[in-house]
Order: C-alpha cells, then sequence, then structure tokens
C-alpha cells in the first residue's frame, strides 16, 4: 500500500529559468482577471524525453499510452563527489538485484542543488554505456534523472549515443527531478505526467512519489 500524500520531485517553472520566459498578458487592474503567457523550452525543467527528440522514432509525447508514465520506481542513492562522473550499474548498489522487468530507476546524485551554478549543465553525473545498456535489457520503464540531462549536453556524440541507446530500448526518460532526498524508502510509487503537446519531442512533467506504508 502507498501514502495518500505524494512527495513532489518537480522544479518549479520560474521566469528567467533556461528556456523559460513568462510575461503578463492580463491583470485585475485592467482586464478584470490574471494571467500570464508562457514560453517554454520542450525539455526545461522537470521534463520528459520522447523518441522523436533524438530521431529514434516518429513517437511523439502526446502518443505515449498513460501507463508509461507511472508504476513502481527504486531509489539508487549514489553518494560522493558526482561531478562529471559516469554513472555504472555499480553505483545502484543492492538496487541492482531487487529492480524487476517493468519497474522504474530514480537516481539520487544531488545534482538538482546545483540548479544555480553553471556545472548543472556543463560537469553533470551521466549515464554510461553500460549503464545504459544495462536498463534496457533489465527492461526499465522509466529512467528519471536530477541534471538536465542524461549524458553530457556539451558533448553532441555522447548525447545522441545515450538517448539513442535508452530510447531505443523503450525506455522513458525523464530529466532534471529534485527532491528526491526526500524519499526515505528504496522504493516509490512513481508518476511523471507530461503535458499532452501535439507532436511534441518532450514535455515539462510534473513529477511525484507515494511513498510505501509503514
Amino acid at each position: 500500500m502507498w501514502k495518500q500524500d505524494p512527495i513532489d520531485l518537480t522544479m518549479p517553472i520560474q521566469d528567467g529559468q533556461l528556456g523559460v520566459q513568462i510575461e503578463v498578458a492580463k491583470t485585475i487592474e485592467s482586464d478584470g482577471w490574471n494571467a500570464s503567457t508562457l514560453h517554454l523550452y520542450s525539455h526545461s525543467g522537470t521534463h520528459m524525453d520522447a523518441p522523436l527528440h533524438f530521431g529514434v522514432s516518429q513517437e511523439t509525447i502526446d502518443q505515449y499510452p498513460l501507463s508509461a508514465f507511472m508504476g513502481r520506481a527504486w531509489v539508487a542513492r549514489i553518494s560522493g563527489d558526482c561531478t562529471s562522473k559516469w554513472l555504472q550499474v555499480k553505483d545502484l548498489g543492492a538496487i541492482e538485484n531487487k529492480l524487476e522487468r517493468g519497474d522504474s530507476l530514480l537516481l539520487q546524485t544531488g545534482w538538482s542543488h546545483h540548479v544555480n551554478d553553471s556545472s548543472y549543465r556543463d560537469a553533470l553525473p551521466r549515464i554510461s554505456d553500460e549503464l545504459a545498456e544495462w536498463c534496457v535489457e533489465r527492461g526499465v520503464k522509466i529512467l528519471g534523472v536530477e541534471p538536465p540531462s542524461v549524458a553530457n549536453v556539451n558533448d553532441l556524440e555522447e548525447l545522441s549515443r545515450i538517448h539513442r541507446i535508452l530510447l531505443m530500448g523503450g525506455i522513458v526518460i525523464v530529466e532534471g527531478l529534485c527532491n528526491l532526498e526526500s524519499l526515505k524508502g528504496e522504493s516509490v510509487f512513481f508518476m511523471a505526467l507530461p503535458l499532452k503537446v501535439q507532436g511534441g519531442d518532450g514535455a515539462p512533467v510534473r513529477a511525484i512519489a507515494f511513498e510505501q506504508q509503514d
């Protein structure tokens, strides 16, 4: 059984954030109500990639079945300095032998705390080829990470290679998670619902987790 109160793992969308611009559209004083115009890069903040993003297939974010966005997830807590670290299967610890086909995997690296400095994008911990291929072999449903990408955004070859391994393997990629340190147990019920953007290569998500009952 899962607890009723979910834990929010989503980064707030803020004006000035990379890929985000928020403008005042209406105000109470002049129009009778408040409203904003949002300009969003499809991979800003906490977001999900679709296969179209790296040309793996023509499948878009709105074509994913709802079942792809939720399920049991294991939380791998990776300690130590993760700066530019190649994340390997051994970094999963005991989770390596607990994850079953169809489960999801969340990697807690603490990297979301770097969101306001340049290392967030330029020195992020990355998914190694070994770990990406292992996730495909083990039938991981969702791979969730704290950095804005699963691979080095400044190395197009690596960026494309790792995304393609995961997406071709049918893995849903969620990037830009935060607050994973609030999760106490090894496994949670994880849910990440993207905006239903027609023909979208990706979209911001609201990611939440339900802890198990004591």
